[in-house]
């Protein structure tokens, strides 16, 4: 269900407005309605976002370092907005180190076909009146009278390039139309040590950066927290209009009704006028879920959706059970189930200091994972094998009250498919009475009419005759309903027209909708072959030894359990949501689009 809201409307004189919205950030609770959007101008904010970006990007960076925190205490964001200028300073130069190492080994590469020589020496010829000339050619183009007319001398020979030298006296023109060579100003073992220099400063700041994720992240995180209550403080005033000469300073938002008579001690004690009213149908209204116990767990699964409107039903309780059963016969393993229920709850027995949002988390796994052992029971998997093949009473006892074949399971998955789209067509109805009035869902429920009338006379002819009065009574009301009140207030041929149309949708779309629900039979049904499959496998590729044909079974059968498992599991949260989104909040008529509540409060 969606937690009743309350607008607020505060109205503050300017000199004390800083101080009322830091008590309003104390109380937490208020949420701020949006309206100006001068984020772009406002400097002061682009500042704070830059500096949070800042901060996510040294605390991601130091985390990846993968670095055992040394201990762990309360971050302090003083030192947190020191050490973020000790990392930025550090990366610098760490990258500006890398650009120097970079060059010297191009310097090397272009250096080692020489050798190691002293480039003095080469200055001491060049003072003494010769031009000393490098040059780099292929074995095709090098001539041998350049030995003679330039004195070119051969000084290595890598692959078909030949390195080599000319020696002539200054002033006389030389033109080779080979490749020439322009060598560094230092020797081969000068480029050496300070490569070997770069790489130890390099290694000291990388060392650096690995004692400060040792200690510092805690830090950084308080200290980026103080920059998002800054960011939040400063959207707030832009969302503030500015009355009688900016001397007052008008504020709206939106709160818990539950919390109202809190936020009304709280500003008669700081005497600050104020309005507490109930939202208008034309308001944008932060949705606050307000589930409770079981359903509270699939909180999170709306979410990944979107959130309903504030005037519409939250369908959270409503696709629960359905996803929990849909999730178990997917999987369709009782193993695998049993797993997943024994796992999650040693992890509880044995993990420390559990997140309070990890919790529920955990809640639902084990509830997914009970959820699959009971429909696993349906066909006796387990890990692939059938436990019905056991001759135990327990087993053939199950057996013969709730197993079933595949052909039954079919059946299972389309029924389960034509029951959750009718239910999903009563809570339409229902959502329309709310938002629009009673009279804009009676061709829903003439549509319910025909349905349901068609199906129970389908499913039980002796209560209902296919054909008889009692289902062409239903029948008859149902299309009256359907053809001539589909649209209140238009013209009777128009609601006809707009009759027929639906018939097409319904009959098209609805076949398709519940045909698309087949998918809990089939992913059961292959995620069951494939753990049999891996069984066998286990079984034919053991060798015929007695210490290693073990040891390669349990491999293989861990193994292809594991990957078959990850596999399963991913299908079976991929295909009930999307039966879920698709097909049920189709036919519930679910728009959603709702903004979530967020409080100004201190992070």
């Amino acid at each position: 269900m969606i937690a009743k809201m309350k607008k607020l409307t505060f109205l503050v004189y300017h000199k004390e407005y800083d101080a009322f919205l830091k008590s309003i950030r104390d109380l937490g609770v208020v949420h701020v309605a949006t309206k100006a959007q001068g984020s772009a101008e406002n400097a002061a904010l682009q500042e704070s976002i830059r500096l949070s970006a800042r901060y996510t990007a040294a605390i991601k960076m130091l985390q990846g370092l993968n670095v055992q925190p040394a201990a762990a205490h309360t971050g302090d964001a003083g030192k947190g907005t020191e050490v973020l200028a000790e990392i930025e300073d550090v990366q610098q130069q760490i990258q500006q180190v890398a650009h120097k190492l970079q060059a010297v080994e191009k310097e090397l590469v272009q250096l080692e076909p020489w050798g190691d020589f002293d480039p003095k020496s080469v200055a001491r010829l060049r003072d003494a009146g010769y031009q000393i000339d490098f040059y780099i050619c292929s074995d095709k183009q090098f001539k041998e009278e350049w030995v003679d007319l330039y004195n070119a001398t051969e000084i290595n020979h890598v692959g078909s390039k030949l390195y080599f030298v000319t020696v002539m006296p200054k002033g006389e023109n030389i033109d080779l139309e080979v490749e020439t060579a322009k060598l560094p100003d230092c020797s081969l073992s000068d480029l050496h040590v300070r490569k070997e220099n770069l790489a130890k400063q390099s290694e000291a700041l990388q060392a650096r950066l690995k004692d400060l994720a040792a200690s510092v992240v805690p830090d950084l995180q308080a200290a980026q927290a103080q920059v998002h209550s800054q960011i939040e403080f400063s959207k707030v005033v832009l969302n503030t209009d500015s009355l009688a000469d900016n001397k007052l300073m008008l504020l709206q938002g939106w709160a818990p009704a539950d919390c109202v008579s809190k936020i009304k001690d709280f500003l008669e004690s700081k005497e600050v006028y104020y309005e507490v009213a109930d939202p208008t149908p034309e308001d944008d209204v932060p949705i606050l879920l307000d589930n409770k116990g079981f359903f509270r767990l699939f909180e999170p699964i709306m979410r990944l959706y979107m959130l309903p409107k504030y005037n519409e039903l939250d369908l959270t309780p409503f696709f629960a059970p359905f996803f929990m059963l849909f999730f178990g016969l997917c999987l369709g393993d009782s193993g695998y189930g049993l797993f997943m229920l024994l796992a999650v709850t040693v992890y509880r027995l044995v993990a420390k200091n559990i997140s309070a949002s990890m919790k529920p988390i955990l809640t639902l796994v084990q509830l997914l994972g009970a959820s699959t052992m009971v429909c696993g029971l349906l066909t006796g998997t387990c890990f692939g094998f059938n436990l019905y093949d056991i001759q135990l009473p327990l087993f053939q006892s199950l057996k013969e009250a709730i197993s079933l074949d595949n052909q039954q399971m079919f059946n299972l998955s389309l029924i389960l498919g034509g029951v959750q789209i009718i239910f999903g067509m009563i809570l339409k109805a229902v959502n329309q009475t709310i938002q629009f009035g009673f009279k804009y869902a009676v061709a829903t429920i003439g549509w319910l009419f025909i349905l349901v009338s068609t199906a129970i006379a389908f499913a039980a002819p002796g209560f209902i005759p296919m054909g008889g009065t009692v289902h062409m009574v239903f029948l008859a009301i149902g299309v009256l309903m359907a053809y001539l009140y589909n649209s209140p207030g238009k013209n009777v041929f128009v609601n006809i027209g707009l009759g027929l149309w639906d018939s097409y949708n319904m009959a098209t779309g609805l076949l398709g909708d519940v045909l698309s629900y087949v998918r809990l039979f089939a992913l059961g049904l292959s995620g069951g072959i494939l753990a049999s499959v891996f069984n066998s496998l286990a079984v034919g590729m053991s060798p015929d030894n007695v210490i290693a044909g073990p040891i390669v079974m349990v491999l293989i059968f861990v193994i292809g359990h594991a990957i078959n498992m990850f596999m399963n599991v991913l299908g079976a949260m991929v295909h009930p949501m999307r039966l879920t989104f698709v097909e049920f909040f189709k036919n519930s008529g679910y728009e959603g689009g709702g903004k979530e509540y967020k409080p100004f409060k201190n992070l």
